[in-house]
């Protein structure tokens, strides 16, 4: 499989498991895509292996657990230190993703969260002692993810049980 040759098989194969990867089997998906379920096996174990499937991350509340703060710090990293400032601020307590963006100053989104206004403010420290410029923070209210519906073809429709 090379990079960005994906088949109309792959790329439906993809939309079933955002839609929930936790709960959607390769039957699952093998019956709604008229498989079997061994052909959906394989097809992931190759998505998986060439590295477009990088891994399966779970969705949390953070207020519901207890972080009620969460917050994007948009941030400035010279270029040439950019990748090593943004990988360095993922090991940041409290940080949940980090961004890096290719044009202008704010080249450095980290989302974080907290259980008080210490704890951001802390965060903030630990970002700047690394290097980063805080150029500005915003609290977060709520944050949904949804899948890319590019990756149905045309033919096909939205399962209108999902979730949006």
């Amino acid at each position: 499989m090379k990079d960005g040759e994906l088949d109309a098989i792959d790329r439906s194969i993809l939309y079933y498991l955002q839609q929930d990867a936790r709960r959607t089997s390769s039957s699952d998906i093998a019956e709604k895509l008229d498989l079997s379920p061994s052909t959906v096996r394989t097809r992931l174990g190759k998505l998986e292996e060439s590295g477009i499937i990088r891994g399966y991350h779970i969705d949390i509340d953070y207020d519901l657990a207890g972080y009620p703060l969460y917050t994007k710090i948009i941030c400035t990293a010279p270029v040439t230190e950019r990748d090593t400032l943004a990988n360095a601020a993922r090991k940041v307590n409290g940080v949940t993703a980090v961004r890096e963006i290719m044009t202008g100053k704010r080249n450095v989104y980290v989302n974080a969260i907290g259980k008080t206004h210490d704890d951001l403010n802390r965060i903030a420290g630990e970002l700047d002692e690394l290097g980063l410029e805080i150029v500005d923070e915003q609290i977060i209210r709520d944050e949904y993810v949804c899948p890319y519906h590019g990756f149905l073809d045309g033919e096909e429709t939205l399962d209108e049980d999902a979730e949006p």
